[in-house]
């Protein structure tokens, strides 16, 4: 009787659940020197797991910063290649004292698994590993071609995985680049995500006299910093929530029709998202919904401003330096760099009399779509609706990965990202966990995707 890649994932749930807390044990947080090890550690954890399922030419390989992990099985002739991508690397743990269990003992209640990096991302890396076991173990090969690739640096910006690709571009060339590290649009209800926003960031630091000075006496006859700042950033915006600077908006490509309609179809509950944030109105630009103007249209926020007196009480002093934080998230078609000189020169342009400005630009990443209706991305909502019975939703995230955009541009390949994660999952946060459902069904999902997959492209 032949065993199918369904029967299998079922009968070896819980060796694979205990595979997966032995890869959480490890505590590779990529942003701690002193967890160098461990980081190496992980990487060699998957080097084994890798070459044990059947893929061929694994390796660990050496970058500047964290090492990278591939492998690859390619005798699907005449078949598509898919390339994977994830990360071993885990965010740091702090505060300690707020996990009810401790981050690398991972734990197993409420039909989760709570440890650092189950969702994000060693829970959904580990499934991608064990779908393509259970095709290797059901029928002895594979329906179309694999490469992996794993890093260790994403939670710290990817430094060196840019030079990586460039270097390795043939190597990892592929049909189709497949991400799991997104989540999904709620509890039960399965989402692609065909793109993401970019980013551009920079920081506005204002200098008004040589020293903080008291202000009764050089208040009203000496510009006043933090006076300067908030002049400067209230010219950002209009009063309903448009934003100022002149170009800004002017590559920003048009929403095709059937994205409109994807869009009308996961329309967020404004009232709820309202209730939930205990605020008494949603804002932003005219024109758009709340999910529109978080997924589909440019932003600018401040992310953080800093001047004078911070203490309890009253200090009457009249600072002499004023800091702001800026980030843009971005949309097809703008460039990150392009932005940030039209920030300069607004900033420059609004310039208060009495202060020299200084500008520093900080992370910057293209923003990326593959077209909605590209048989890689409807694929994988069919292999969705396959497992989980519902309709698909397909969205585009309000987040950046800047890493999406360099391998898109390296390696000329659409990107499809396919996540079995929560929002609710607190990743990056105390008490990180992954929903066991998502755990099971995502791993049929996607051996559902790759036999699709094969025929589909």
């Amino acid at each position: 009787m032949t065993v199918s890649f369904q029967q299998f994932l079922q009968a070896h749930r819980q060796e694979h659940l205990d595979q997966l807390k032995e890869f959480l044990k490890i505590p590779s947080i990529s942003a701690l020197s002193e967890n160098k090890n461990d980081i190496v550690n992980a990487a060699e954890w998957l080097r084994k797991e890798l070459s044990s399922i059947g893929l061929e030419h694994v390796e660990v390989m050496d970058t500047k910063g964290h090492p990278v992990v591939y492998g690859d099985w390619l005798h699907a002739k005449g078949k598509p290649t898919v390339l994977i991508y994830g990360h071993y690397d885990v965010q740091p743990v702090d505060p300690l004292n707020l996990w009810e269990t401790p981050p690398f003992e991972p734990d197993v209640r409420d039909e989760k698994i709570y440890a650092r990096g189950a969702s994000d991302d060693k829970g959904q890396v580990f499934m991608h590993i064990k779908a393509l076991e259970a095709i290797f173990q059901t029928e002895g090969k594979l329906p179309l071609n694999v490469k992996v690739i794993f890093e260790g640096e994403e939670e710290i910006g990817s430094p060196h995985l840019p030079l990586f690709l460039e270097e390795h571009k043939e190597m990892l060339q592929a049909d189709v680049l497949v991400i799991s590290d997104t989540d999904m649009l709620d509890k039960g209800k399965p989402s692609i995500c065909y793109g993401l926003r970019g980013l551009t960031g920079l920081q506005i630091d204002i200098k008004g006299a040589n020293t903080d000075l008291h202000s009764g006496s050089f208040g009203g006859g000496v510009q006043n910093p933090a006076h300067a700042l908030v002049e400067i950033l209230a010219s950002f915006h209009d009063k309903e929530g448009r934003i100022l600077v002149e170009g800004f908006y002017d590559k920003v490509a048009e929403i095709s029709e059937e994205e409109k309609k994807a869009i009308h179809e996961v329309a967020s509950d404004e009232e709820k998202i309202r209730q939930e944030l205990e605020v008494p109105e949603l804002f932003g630009e005219p024109g758009y919904n709340f999910y529109e103007r978080t997924s589909y249209r440019p932003t600018l926020e401040i992310n953080g401003i800093y001047s004078g007196f911070q203490g309890e009480g009253i200090k009457t002093v009249l600072p002499n330096e004023a800091t702001a934080k800026i980030t843009c998230r971005l949309v097809p078609d703008q460039n990150p760099t392009e932005i940030y000189d039209l920030l300069v020169k607004h900033i420059e342009k609004n310039k208060p009399k009495g202060v020299t400005v200084k500008i520093t630009p900080f992370d910057q990443g293209s923003p990326f779509i593959t077209p909605f209706d590209h048989p890689a991305i409807q694929s994988a909502g069919r292999a969705c609706k396959k497992v989980y019975g519902t309709k698909v939703a397909y969205t585009r995230s309000g987040g950046s990965i800047p890493i999406v955009a360099d391998f898109n541009q390296t390696l000329n390949i659409p990107v499809v990202l396919l996540g079995f994660a929560l929002a609710s999952e607190n990743f990056h946060a105390p008490n990180e966990h992954f929903h066991l459902e998502n755990f099971y069904k995502g791993m049929e999902a996607l051996c559902n995707y790759w036999y699709d997959l094969a025929q589909s492209l």
